[in-house]
């Protein structure tokens, strides 16, 4: 998911530089949605994962 994100930014970047604002924004703005899927999902599997053994 943060490689998905990461690649939507380096997307925006480079459209922003060759002038295409439209397809910038959009990129960007999946960009941030990707990103804060990641956190939740890593804050959710932090919280999670600290479970003790569970045997008899």
């Amino acid at each position: 998911m943060l490689s998905w994100a990461i690649s939507f930014l380096v997307l925006a970047l480079v459209a922003a530089v060759l002038g295409f604002g439209g397809i910038a924004g959009a990129a960007a703005g999946i960009a941030k949605v990707l990103f804060v899927v990641f956190l939740v999902l890593f804050v959710i599997s932090l919280i999670g994962g600290r479970r003790g053994p569970s045997g008899p």
